[in-house]
This record gives C-alpha cells, structure tokens and sequence, in this order.
C-alpha cells in the first residue's frame, strides 16, 4: 500500500461500464490544476528531463506524434512516481515555411499578398495568426494525456529563444564557425527560398532521359541527362582519368550545341566510367556534384535559370519556364540531329518541397553557413567516447555515417518569418554581426540582412534554450543535460546532430542528453506509409473518439520495438479498448468481492498456494518491467503487462479465487487482501501507458489522491519471507503451473468434442499423489464438472500431469452426429491435403511461382496435416454406440 493511500475509506460503487469520454478530459484537467506535472528546479530530487521533440505551430496531432508521446509519457510518468523531479518540457517549434504559407494563403483569399503588407506588418500579422489559430496541437496533446509542464510553454520565436539563437550566432561568427558563401542549395521555385534537405520529399516521376551528342566526329561526346535544359549552362564535360576511350580528348574544347560555346573535357575522378557512356555534362551553377567537379577544375558558373525556374540565358529560350524550355531544347537538338536516344516514361527520384510539392531546383546562391568540421568531430566523439548513448545500439553506425561525413550546413532561408540573420552592411562594405546586449549600426547606408535563419537553427538549441540559456538560469543548472530524448530514427540527423553540435558547443563540451532513445516510424496494419495519398492515414483523434485515449496509446507502445517501424490497425485499437474493459470488469469484480489493500499481507503460512502463485508472479513482473523500461523496450514491457494483467490476474487467480471467496473464512480474508495488494500494483504498473482508466481505479481501491504520484511498485513482501527482490515461491508457481495445465487440456477436449461452454458434464477426478487435492472445488468451477453419480459410466479418460480426469459424456453429445460432423471435417482435410501436395509436387509450378506463393501452399499444408492429426484424435475419442 502505497503512502498516498487513506487506510479507512468507504469503496465507491464503478459503473458496469467504462466510457473514457466520461472520464479522460475532467481527470486530465485535474492533475494539470493540481500541477502534478510541473517540476521544480529548487527540489533536491534527482532530475529527470525530457524535451517534446517540438511540433509545428501549424501542426495538428497525428500517429506519429501520438506515438512519440506515448513512449515519452510513459518514461516520465514512471520516473515521477519513482521520486525524481520530473520536467517534460513542452513547446512549439514557428515553422518558418509552413506558416508563412499559411499566412500568405489567407492573404491571397482577401486579394492581396505580404508584398502589399511589407516585412514588419506581415509579422504582425502572423503573430496575430499564430495567437488565434496556431497551436491546436496543444488541446490534441491533453487529449492523449501527455503530462508536460505546461507553464513551462516555449516557442521558438518567443523572446528568450530568439535571445538565444542571436547568442550563438554571434559565438559561432567570432569563432569562424559561420560564414557566407555562394554554394549549390535546395531551391524551391515556388516558396522562393532554400530549404533544408530535411524538407526534400523525394518521389519517383516519370521524366526523360535524353542522350545528346556534344562535338563532331572522333572529338565527340555522348552525355545523357534528365534535365536538359540545365545544358545552357555546362561549362564541361567530364569523364574518368583512367577512360581510355576519352583519354585523347582530356584537355580538348568540343562545341555545345545550341550555344555557339566551346568547353573543355575534364578529367575527374567522381565520374563512373561504368555508369551511361562514362561521360557526364557540368553544370557547376545547376548541380551539387557538378558544383564540386567546377570547385576542382577552376570552371565557371553559369547560372542559367532565376529563382522562378525561368531560363535567363540569351537566345530563343529566355523567359521560358524550365519545363517548357525542357521541351524546346530537346526539339531543337533534335532537328539539329544531336539527338542519340530518348527513352519516355524514365522512371527517376525527383525531389519537391514538402510544403507545395513544387518540384526542387538546385540553385547557386549566396547564402549562410555554419562550419560543422570540429562541431560534427565533437558531436560524433560524444558517442564514441560514452558520454552520449545511443539505443538501439545498431544505430550507431547510421549516426557515425552522418557526423562523420557532414558537410557544410546552409542556414539561411529566403523568408520573412523567422529570426532574422543579426548581420548589419555598412556603406562603405561592412559587415557587423551584433549580438543580443548590442546596440545595431545605424545611420545612412546601414541595413540588416534580409534573410531568416533555418528553423533546425532554433531548434537545434531547445534542449538548453527553454531552460533559459544563456543565463545560467536555476532550470538550467537543475535540468541540464537532458536525460534521454526520445525521436524518430528518421531525424537522427536533421534534429539530433544538430542539437549535439550546439549542446557540446555552446555549454562547454556537455551533450545535451545522456541517452538518444529511436523509435521507428507508424504504418498501416500492412507495413506499408501512411500517406493521404495512399488513402490510409489515420487521425488519431478519431481513434480516441471511439476507443478511448488509453486503447490508442496502449496499441502505439504496444507495438514499439526500439528503431523499428510499427504498423498499426483498427482492429488493434480495439483490442486495447477490450483490455481496458477487462480491467475496468474485473477490477469491479474485486470491489464487489471486497479486495482490499487495507492492513499488511498475511503471513505466507496463512496464504493458499493460488494467494502465494500469484504474488511471486507479480514480483518477477516488477522486475521484468523495470528491466524493459530501462532498455526502452515499450512492447515488451506492454506485453508483459497485458498478459499478466488478463491471463494471469483476470483469467486464473480471479478465477481460482471465486470459490473460496464463495467459501469465506480465513482462506476468503486473506485471498481478498492478496487481490487487493496485486490489483493495486498491477494499476501503478499499467499507469504510465494507460492513465485514464489505471486513475479511476486505482483511486476507487486504494483511497489515495492520484495514482500519477503514488509510489513506483518495488518487489512486494510478504511477512515472515523476505527474500531479495521480493517473496517468491517457486514451488507455488509449479503447482499453479500444474493446474492451469490440468485445466487447459480438459478445456481443449471439450471444445474438440463440440461441448457448450457452460455445458455441465459429470466428472471423477484421480488427484492421487499430485499437490492439486486443494484445488478439486476450483477447478471443477472452471471446468464445468458436476459431481460423478451412481450412474457414472467414464466414455473419455484424460491423464494430465499426473491426475486422471473422467468424464461421462454418454448424455452430453449427440455422438452419431458428431460423428458425421468429423467425418464431414476430415474429408475437407483430406482434400485440401491432397491438392497442396500435388501442387508442391509439380516440378513446373515450383520453377515459375514466387517464393512467398510457394510458401503459402506449403502453409496450407501443413495446417491440413494438423487438422487431420486433430479430428482424427477427435473421432477416436468418442463413445462408442
């Protein structure tokens, strides 16, 4: 018993049902009012923090956050009932493109665009949006139940934030770290601005691949290309060093076509001389690789298309849009006879915005950069060197891939949403970056760069910017590094270095968090995305409206395997809710028998063998629970939980319990007080995964104020046996073992002899030289056995685990029919065997049909051979006439 538990109460009467509807939104209003989820930096608790991966202002909850959170809900509910001072720390993220797309749709419904508004009032007016709209995320997260601190609230534009990311701007610029520079970026033509690789959705689309022949004769050329009107703007062709074929034009100029241009053959090694014909065309100002190919061999950049995607070089194509130009060029190459080859439809990855879908266009362009060398070396070092771990162990590899070969990361973004770069430009070509205690240049000539930083910028320093850095505020000192993140392997390198380079960087050489917990990502019931496209998504919300909160975080930490993927169904939500059902029925069930956790556990000599079965179970649960927790495995723990909880407490000592609460005595005292300790546990063990309904009950059998800060389970005691972790009694689980295996084995021959289940049948039962004498009553309640009459005449005898069980089942079943139905059975067995063996016997079938085909008739026949193997036991079982 808990020390939040009131020793006398009157037991309040449950409903026969359980409607989360009524029940989930009033208790969460209570713990937030109560503030059972805010944390204080002044207790002297050990700390345990965790930050909300932040959702966008726009966003709305879907699977993938429901399950996040699930998994992050669960640890800090658990380590708040352990004693530690627990801090999840919410907070939205602004959402540089998203919201400014938003903002901008609205203007355009009222006619008008943020270029008639200007920079400051278009600002102003996505605060406004953002104040009234913005955020919807929050409610959704009540409704799961996440317990975050919320007057903790932050925002990534919110003025203590913005103060930070100013602050390690100007660290980073004074130390180098930052510069600007004209590199190859992801440009979107509609949004008009880069974007992150992060925002690139990459899909395959149908496009071209034509084969043009640059040059004449022996001194020419063969390049292939999806993208042909970017050949306005080679300034070479390259091919491999070691390519004899092209060995004697190296160091040649050969003509381009359509241009009147001449342009060296270069020889580089990034060129496959396997791949095509072995040459490929450079357009250093259209292309990252090709970028970096110009960067060796001294090659101009030629940009030949502006920020709307429209072809700027001179001659019959300017002002065409790309894909219209795509089309002219290759009809003129074409009737110039330069063309080698076309193929259409060519299947090929093409990168758009996430936002507009807009097809992305790399683009030369000055922008700034952060220098991520030393930051990556130190943030892959953490791992390496243990002060940063990374669970499941195997994604280690997939982080070192990425530290270790970052390359220079683009910060700045062509919007005005955001913080804006604090970089001054004087008149005279200078250049101040100021920073959050300076005053701005001013005077004639003086204006700030008109670009925002990334929104990874803002975020990348959340887990120490909402504490209140760069002061050295209590809550950082208190709750810095971070305890553990949990996110999604899919980010491990968009979100996670990034915080781990600032983390290390701006707090000298401390990570930003001990542990980095990846998850995988939610899919259908079929593994496949989800997707509106797919016509699969799910809203969660819908979910919750009809099963409940808790049966949609249960199915989600159900399914959550460290890094895997996890695919989820309807019918599994409703699984859930059928255990959250059960727990509610049977937990009435107790109250009404009158479990109680009032007064010690009796001693172990006045406790049945069922009464001391089922509390060593319950301690190895404790433990196995609390070993899954520590490693993150949520679908284990959550399975352990089910099984026990529903097979275990529900189906058998519930069970075996009923006649001796029938009984009363002692023995019905005793058992009463054993369910009440298991039930009370068995709720506090559920609770960080299912709240809601753990809450109702357990503060109806226990009296205490809230199960959300009662006492993490530790190993239960019973009197006059201690024991380390706890009592344990294996000989009381051997015998209960022995009497669920009596049972079960009745059970299943009753169900093969077409029995009701209700259907009462005599019995005699042999226990001689067995330990189960003490459960005869119980397990004849299970089983449905009457006592063996004068007229008992045995038609089945059963030997099970030592014990003889005889059934009479002369009155019970019509045997001839029975009979014809087996036989009816076996012959469809028969039938299926015989078709599966000639089909796996046919040598033709085997050569041409798929392996997962071949695999399910190998499936079907074996299920037949089962069959058959059980009907024929069946019918051998019968009475004879």
């Amino acid at each position: 018993m808990t020390e939040n538990t009131q020793q006398q109460h009157s037991v309040p009467e449950l409903p026969t049902q359980y409607t989360p509807a009524d029940v989930e939104g009033p208790l969460y209003e209570r713990w937030v009012e109560r503030g059972y989820f805010e944390a204080d930096e002044k207790s002297d608790k050990p700390p345990y923090t965790v930050v909300i991966p932040p959702p966008n202002v726009t966003g709305s909850l879907h699977l993938g956050h429901a399950f996040e959170h699930t998994l992050i809900d669960a640890l800090t509910r658990r380590k708040r009932m352990q004693g530690y001072e627990t801090l999840w720390q919410p907070g939205m993220d602004h959402a540089g493109i998203a919201t400014q797309n938003v903002v901008e749709r609205e203007l355009a419904k009222e006619g008008a665009s943020r270029h008639d508004l200007g920079r400051e009032a278009f600002v102003e007016r996505v605060w406004q949006w953002k104040d009234e709209s913005g955020g919807q995320i929050s409610g959704q997260m009540r409704r799961l139940g996440d317990g975050v601190a919320w007057s903790r609230e932050r925002f990534t534009m919110d003025e203590g934030l913005s103060k930070a990311v100013q602050t390690i701007f100007k660290r980073l610029y004074d130390d180098e770290l930052i510069y600007r520079a004209e590199r190859i970026i992801n440009w979107c033509p509609r949004c008009l601005t880069a974007i992150s690789d992060i925002e690139v959705e990459y899909q395959d689309d149908d496009g071209e691949l034509v084969s043009i022949r640059y040059g004449e004769g022996d001194a020419s050329i063969v390049v292939a290309t999806t993208r042909a009107e970017t050949m306005l703007g080679d300034t070479a062709v390259a091919v491999h060093p070691e390519d004899e074929r092209y060995a004697h034009l190296v160091g040649t100029e050969i003509e381009l076509p359509l241009t009147g241009r001449r342009i060296p053959v270069v020889a580089d090694e990034h060129v496959d001389p396997e791949f095509g014909t072995g040459a490929v065309k450079v357009t250093p100002a259209h292309d990252p690789n090709d970028f970096e190919i110009g960067r060796r061999h001294g090659l101009a950049n030629l940009a030949v298309l502006d920020e709307r995607g429209v072809i700027t070089a001179h001659g019959p194509f300017q002002g065409l849009d790309r894909f219209e130009a795509r089309s002219a060029i290759v009809g003129a190459l074409r009737a110039e006879g330069r063309i080698v080859a076309e193929k259409r439809p060519y299947t090929h990855s093409v990168g758009h915005c996430s936002r507009c879908k807009t097809t992305i266009e790399p683009r030369l362009s000055m922008q700034w950069w952060v220098k991520v060398g030393p930051l990556a070396k130190a943030a892959g070092d953490a791992v390496r060197d243990g002060k940063v771990a990374i669970h499941p162990k195997e994604m280690e590899s997939r982080y070192f891939g990425w530290v270790d070969n970052l390359h220079d990361w683009c910060i700045s973004r062509q919007l005005w949403w955001g913080h804006r770069i604090p970089v001054w430009y004087g008149p005279n070509g200078e250049v101040v970056c100021v920073g959050p205690d300076e005053e701005a240049p001013t005077g004639e000539g003086w204006h700030q760069d008109t670009d925002v930083l990334d929104t990874w910028f803002s975020s990348g320093l959340w887990p120490f910017s909402t504490l209140g850095w760069p002061e050295q505020t209590p809550s950082v000192t208190k709750f810095y590094p971070n305890s553990v993140l949990v996110t999604g392997y899919d980010i491990l390198f968009f979100w996670v270095a990034r915080m781990m380079m600032f983390g290390l960087y701006a707090m000298d050489g401390t990570p930003p968090f001990h542990t980095i917990a990846l998850h995988g990502m939610v899919r259908d019931q079929f593994g496949k995305k989800m997707s509106k496209s797919f016509g699969n998504a799910v809203n969660p919300l819908d979910w919750m409206d009809t099963y409940g909160s808790d049966a949609v975080r249960f199915t989600l930490a159900r399914g959550a395997n460290p890094g895997v993927d996890v695919p989820i169904g309807e019918d599994w939500v409703q699984g859930s809710r059928n255990f959250a059902n059960k727990i509610w029925n049977a937990t009435r069930f107790a109250l009404m028998n009158g479990a109680t956790v009032e007064g010690e556990l009796p001693p172990a000599e006045q406790l049945s063998a069922t009464d001391r079965w089922i509390l060593s179970r319950l301690n190895s649960v404790v433990a196995e629970v609390d070993a899954y927790y520590d490693d993150y495995q949520f679908a284990k723990l959550s399975d352990t939980l089910f099984h026990f909880a529903w097979d275990e407490v529900f189906d058998w000592y519930v069970e075996l319990s009923k006649t001796t609460f029938m009984a009363g005595g002692p023995a019905a005292d005793a058992s009463r007080r054993v369910l009440g300790e298991v039930l009370d546990v068995t709720l506090r063990l559920l609770h960080p995964v299912v709240p809601f309904v753990t809450e109702t009950l357990w503060t109806t059998l226990t009296g205490g104020e809230s199960v959300v800060i009662a006492e993490w389970p530790r190993a239960v005691v019973v009197p006059g046996a201690d024991a380390p972790g706890g009592f344990r009694d294996a000989a009381a689980e051997r015998e209960i073992e022995t009497v669920q295996q009596v049972v079960t084995e009745v059970r299943r021959f009753r169900s093969d002899q077409g029995l009701q289940p209700g259907q009462k049948v005599p019995a005699r039962l042999d226990l001689t030289g067995t330990a189960l004498a003490s459960h005869e009553a119980a397990m004849r309640s299970l089983l449905r056995l009457q006592p063996a009459g004068e007229d008992f005449t045995a038609t089945a005898s059963l030997p099970v685990a030592g014990a003889t069980v005889a059934l009479d089942l002369s009155g019970a079943i019509d045997v001839e029919a029975e009979r014809k139905r087996l036989a009816k059975d076996l012959a469809v067995a028969e039938k299926e065997l015989a078709q599966t063996t000639a089909k796996l016997g046919n040598e033709a079938f085997l050569a041409k049909a798929p392996e997962q085909v071949k695999e399910k008739i190998r499936t079907r026949k074996a299920a037949a051979e089962a069959d058959i193997e059980r009907i024929t036991a069946q019918l051998a079982a019968l009475p004879t006439a």
